[in-house]
């Protein structure tokens, strides 16, 4: 009997633990699996007209230089600046003795009193043998002579004329005065020093500093490209757009400048070419030889397609892609092939149109072919007036 008690809870207990299995079972299947689009954040692209940037690093240098020598040898009587202080066009910088000079000039002017004279005498007989030659009372001989001399005291007289002039430069160049305006620097002599004509060492050196330049440097190939591009009519080239400097410590200098200049052979060494700024100077604030960073502004781009960086990924074989929601809410992927970066944006030139819809949270919820809920994320400033720079390493250009 115990034994029949026994397999009877035995077989019970199975049947119960049977019954539990069924029902779990049964709430299992009774559970509906999940369904619905997948919500996500896109950005719809637009075209938009920016400026494509670029950063390029310089030095500044005088816009005009000119190097103080003397045209005439002398004694340096006296130093007629202040070193440092701001010359004229004409001022005076330096006196030497022109004793010299005057007497030569005295010397000239009686050279030429005399050529006068004689040319005073010369014309009086010539008009009085002209009179007796048409009478036969001199011969045609003597009429020739008097002719040939006047002609001799005329060029005599222009003679002495270029010898005053020359006499009264020579004077004149004994005051040495500066050809531009702009800051004097030190001086090199000082009073009693012996100065020679056209000696190799300067006396000092005259600047003008405002306006000043700052010289660029930029990629030859960076140039090729954009003329391509204008080429084709994707961009317009402007030298009237501005360009801002930043100085060494990275303050933006309040003034902008514009391209006075750009070199026409490259550098074979560096494979980069010069570019001319000019930039009001008007509190002197940078100096020759400073070094900045400029940002200039090449090219306006027309119907650019700007994308955002966190919504384009590389897919494991390395080719950048975009998520994009299509008309039917469906997703898509897109090869894109992106140039620079425009602030947080990507310049895209193929894969993307205006008016697609990129996915820029949610991606790793989703992929090809997911029906999603889209929905528009916060409007983004327009990037044409943001810092351009070519694709670093790991970017998505391809």
């Amino acid at each position: 009997m115990q034994a029949a008690a026994t397999a009877v809870r035995f077989l019970f207990l199975v049947l119960f633990i049977t019954g539990l299995l069924g029902c779990e079972q049964s709430t299992d299947e009774s559970t509906p699996p999940a369904a619905g689009p997948v919500p996500v954040t896109v950005v719809t692209l637009k075209a938009q007209e920016i400026t494509l940037k670029r950063e390029l690093a310089g030095r500044t240098s005088a816009y005009l230089i000119s190097e103080i020598r003397p045209q005439v040898s002398g004694i340096i009587e006296a130093q007629l600046f202040e070193e440092g202080s701001f010359v004229e066009a004409g001022q005076p910088l330096y006196q030497l003795d022109d004793a010299l000079y005057e007497a030569n000039l005295s010397s000239a002017n009686a050279s030429l009193a005399q050529a006068k004279a004689n040319l005073g005498n010369a014309r009086t007989t010539a008009n009085r043998l002209a009179k007796l030659v048409e009478t036969n009372a001199v011969s045609q001989q003597e009429y020739d002579e008097a002719q040939a001399n006047l002609r001799a005291a005329e060029a005599a007289v222009e003679v002495a004329e270029a010898a005053v002039q020359r006499a009264s430069i020579e004077l004149a160049y004994a005051q040495i005065k500066s050809p531009i305006s702009g800051r004097v620097g030190v001086s090199n002599v000082t009073q009693g020093a012996l100065v020679t004509a056209n000696q190799p060492d300067a006396l000092t050196t005259v600047r003008t500093l405002d306006p000043i330049y700052v010289d660029l440097t930029m990629s030859a190939s960076e140039l090729l490209e954009l003329r391509q591009e204008a080429a084709q009519g994707d961009i317009s080239r402007s030298a009237e757009l501005p360009v801002t400097i930043h100085l060494d410590n990275g303050i933006e200098y309040p003034h902008q400048g514009k391209l006075s200049f750009a070199d026409l052979t490259v550098n074979p060494g560096t494979g980069s070419f010069l570019l001319r700024i000019v930039v009001p100077n008007p509190d002197l604030l940078l100096m020759p030889g400073m070094y900045v960073r400029a940002t200039v502004s090449l090219a306006e781009r027309h119907n650019a397609v700007l994308a955002p960086q966190k919504g384009i990924t590389r897919n494991p074989q390395g080719t950048a892609t975009a998520l994009v929601v299509n008309e039917n809410n469906a997703v898509e992927q897109r090869e894109v092939r992106a140039s620079r970066t425009i602030g947080d944006q990507w310049l895209v030139e193929a894969g993307l149109q205006p008016g697609d819809r990129v996915i820029v949270e949610g991606l790793q919820k989703v992929q090809p072919g997911v029906e999603v809920e889209p929905t528009e994320a916060a409007t983004a400033p327009l990037a044409s007036g943001n810092e351009t720079q070519p694709p670093a390493t790991g970017a998505p250009a391809q």
